[in-house]
Order: structure tokens, then sequence, then C-alpha cells
């Protein structure tokens, strides 16, 4: 009788958010960096995350991050991040679930109070603050990525909805900014299908209309986000407070406000002269759990001004668990996956 191999999985949540953090049961990827490792799953290994996001296993609302072995001699792990749209070579709620999962595992030993590691993503190194009392992590605090506006308040015709204003920022992705009240929405959780609904004819015309090109990445694929903004309300001198939502092509609305989402609504603040360094502002998602955003200065990348920036936000660990794969389940498919396990066989093997 032949066994199956197994992911050894740690499920975790920001805001709300699943991260599945597989921390075993995948062999050691070729690549120089975990960009390059990232281009190997993406290309020839993208069954591990259809897999974990994809019925009977997952769903494509959970994100998954699995931890590899980093390039950088000062990281303490790479992670590489796949979500259903694909392979976002950043995202704050996943990084602040990486960092989480890397102490709760033992991958890093925790230390009481306040304690600096780093971890390598597919962007680059990211440095992380942990908070941890009586054993807990209770907050991870994770540098941003530069981040700028692309477009400021531009215009197009939206079938079924009229003409839009929106902006574009770059935080890790690009993302369509766009104002809940002028669109009718005071984003409420009985809203979620209608702006689910609202955002995808929002990016279908985007993307029809044109393109996005990263000062040094160049051309990272169609719009992939967009984010709804309530309100600014200051609460404190230097600290802001919105409702928001993010939405990811084609048809999810994240529970959390996201990293990258709080960091793109930062630059356009900035953009607008409503930020100084060392202002916060803390994104309230649909299901009032939050993330804080801290402006923490700008720098010139060539014509561009982008926006240096720090998210901080609690993960919480919801399962240690073995996932069997099992590939003569009709349900699973394990093209583009069985290469990359390690341990057991299958009949179909």
């Amino acid at each position: 009788m032949t066994k199956p191999p197994t992911l050894q999985l740690l499920d975790t949540h920001a805001g709300g958010d699943v991260s599945r953090i597989v921390v075993g049961g995948v062999a050691a990827l070729p690549g120089a960096t975990v960009r390059d490792q990232m281009h190997y799953l993406r290309d020839d290994a993208d069954g591990l995350r259809r897999l974990l996001l994809e019925e009977p296993y997952g769903i494509p609302e959970m994100s998954v991050d699995l931890i590899v072995t980093p390039s950088d001699p000062r990281a303490v792990a790479g992670y590489i991040i796949m979500e259903v749209m694909g392979y976002p070579i950043y995202s704050g709620s996943n990084t602040i679930c990486t960092a989480t999962a890397v102490l709760e595992s033992g991958l890093v030993a925790k230390q009481e109070g306040r304690q600096q590691f780093a971890l390598e993503s597919p962007a680059g190194l990211v440095q992380i603050e942990a908070l941890v009392e009586n054993g807990v992590v209770e907050s991870i605090t994770c540098a941003g990525l530069p981040s700028y506006i692309d477009t400021h308040r531009a215009s197009l015709h939206v079938p079924g909805l009229g003409e839009v204003t929106y902006s574009v920022a770059y935080s890790g992705g690009f993302y369509a900014l766009v104002d809940a009240a002028e669109l009718g929405f005071s984003l409420t959780r009985e809203e979620e299908r209608a702006l689910a609904d609202c955002a995808h004819r929002i990016v279908e015309a985007i993307q029809a209309e044109r393109g996005f090109s990263h000062y040094t990445l160049g051309d990272v694929g169609p719009l992939p986000f967009l984010h709804f903004m309530g309100p600014v309300e200051q609460v404190a001198d230097g600290y802001y407070r919105s409702r928001s939502t993010t939405y990811v092509h084609p048809g999810v609305i994240c529970r959390s406000t996201t990293g990258t989402g709080t960091s793109a609504r930062l630059a356009l603040m900035h953009h607008e002269g409503r930020l100084k360094p060392g202002d916060r502002l803390e994104t309230i998602s649909l299901r009032e759990t939050g993330f804080i955003g801290e402006f923490t200065g700008t720098r010139q990348e060539g014509p561009l001004t982008v926006v240096e920036n720090a998210i901080t936000g609690k993960s919480y660990v919801l399962a240690h668990s073995d996932i069997v794969v099992n590939c003569t389940d009709p349900l699973v498919e394990c093209a583009g996956l069985h290469h990359i396990l390690t341990g057991g066989r299958n009949e179909a093997d």
C-alpha cells in the first residue's frame, strides 16, 4: 500500500484574511534568489498554489505562503506569496502572517518584548519588528514597499456605472483607488457582494483601457487590485482612521483592509498633501479589523517621489495541520505539483 505525500501547514489569519503557511513537504526549489524560486513555482509548479486555493482543500479567498531558503544571509527565511490572482511579489497581511508563523513554529526563537529580524520576499529583504508579551506574538510591524501615485483622479466610463473617478497607486501591486461614497457605498459587511460586482466592472474597464509599468520592474501585468476608500477621520494629532476594503480580481473582497492597500492610501494622502512624516492611518475593514500604516518618509526615484512606510497588524494561529495530497482523488489535480513534493508516493506515480 502506498502512502501519499503530505504538506505541513500552519494556518493563520490577519484581519480575517487566512494565510496558509507551508512549513514542510516541499523540496528545495531551484533559483538563486527568492524571486527566482517564485518564477520557478509560477512557471513549473503552479499546482501547489492551485491545490491549496481550490476545492477540495481551499477557497480563492485564502492566500498561501511557502517558506523557502533565503538568498540574503541577513534573512532568517524566505517566503513566496500565492493568491488567486497569481504570485504578488509583496503583501503586508501575508508578511504579518509569515513573520508570526516563523516565531510560532520555532524557526525564530521568541523573545519577550520587541525583537527584530528579516525575511526575504520576492520583492527583497523585509525588516520585521515583533512584539511578544507573555509568550504571545501581539503585533508585527513590517516595512511596506516604496509606494507612489501613478495616476491621480482620472476618469473613465464603466458599463453599468457611468463615469468613475479613480487614482492608481503602486504599493506592491497596482491599485485602483476609488471613493466609496461616490459609488454609493458606506462600506458595511452587507454590501460585500455589491462591492465585488462594482469593483469587477471597474477593474475590467481599466484593464481594457490601459496598462501600467513600474519604474524598475517594468510591465507587471494587468491591474489586479481595487481599494474602496471611506471618509478619513482625524482621531488624534497625526493619527487618522478610515473605513476601507480591498478587492482582488477576479471576484474576491478581502476580509482585511490589506497591508498594500493601506500603503496605497498613505501614498495618495501624501500626494494630496494630507500627511507628514510620522503620521499614521488606521484602515478599518468590513469586519471591523484593522491595520495601522505609518508614513515614515519619502525619497526620489527618478521623477517619482516614493513613500516609505510601515504596516502594523496582528496575526492569529488557526491550526497546525498535515494535508494529505491524494492524487487518486478525481477532485485533486496533481499535474505541476508532485515533482516538488517530498516524502510518500501516490498510486498514480
